[in-house]
């Protein structure tokens, strides 16, 4: 989870390749209407990530097993959707510094989020509550450091080994 920017789909991949899991691209999952409104630069409001987040739950429920999903999970009300799918729900959330954020944002080609929506993203992200599973990453250093933090941190939350 994070904002756009924050890796979450090259981590995705690389998570789901070390523990032998599928991966759900959740961006792929927007309707339409969602992509067009972004591309036009306009911030999607909570009527619009309902369907989103909806098709995302029920692609991971119908996976049948664990997977690894790539979703923005800005507020505490969008991860609550997607516990609703089968089995344990579990978030690694990607925190980038916003000066980062907008310099990658900028240089990213082919892809319909505009970095004018960052502070909108930022100014809706509300991080993991302590009662929530899930752990926050600092992404710092190569793509392989971040997911065995994120795998790392995992492990060693309390209770809660990676599967």
């Amino acid at each position: 989870m994070g904002v756009s920017g924050t890796g979450k789909s090259t981590t995705a991949r690389l998570l789901a390749d070390r523990l032998g899991r599928p991966m759900i691209e959740g961006d792929d999952l927007h309707p339409l209407a969602n992509v067009e409104a972004m591309r036009a630069g306009r911030a999607l409001t909570d009527d619009d990530r309902g369907p989103w987040l909806r098709a995302i739950r029920d692609a991971m429920s119908a996976a049948g097993g664990s997977t690894v999903v790539t979703c923005s999970s800005l507020r505490r009300s969008y991860r609550d959707v997607l516990r609703t799918a089968h089995g344990r729900v579990r978030f690694v959330h990607l925190v980038v510094p916003p000066e980062e954020l907008q310099r990658r944002l900028v240089a990213r080609t082919g892809h319909f989020m505009p970095a004018t929506l960052l502070a909108s993203q930022l100014a809706t992200l509300e991080p993991l509550a302590d009662d929530e599973d899930g752990v926050d990453v600092a992404v710092a250093g190569p793509p392989d450091a971040i997911a065995d933090d994120a795998l790392r941190l995992l492990r060693d939350e309390p209770g809660s080994p990676a599967e």
